[in-house]
């Protein structure tokens, strides 16, 4: 895979939302690799890798999360690509 990578994390109301399964859903739409899952502080973190302008759509749409989300803040930093492709959720 060419292209860029990125650590992201999201805070706000971003658990028991249904952020993950929808992170996963636009990723993979985008054709992104990478994963998804819920931090014990009530977050979620990311690593969203591909080519960079689906890596900007994708962050762009993490900015906003899903319908019943209410995203405070998201962080993100540039980022070693994942080993495997595909896009998966995680714990």
């Amino acid at each position: 895979m060419t292209g860029i990578a990125r650590q992201v994390r999201v805070t706000g109301r971003v658990q028991g939302v249904g952020f993950r399964a929808w992170t996963a859903r636009r990723a993979r739409a985008l054709g992104l690799d990478g994963w998804v899952r819920n931090e014990p502080d009530g977050s979620v973190a990311a690593l969203i890798a591909g080519p960079p302008d689906a890596v900007a759509a994708m962050l762009a749409e993490l900015r906003r999360g899903p319908p019943a989300a209410r995203v405070e803040r998201m962080e993100s930093a540039p980022a070693d690509p994942p080993a495997l492709p595909g896009f998966t959720l995680r714990g």
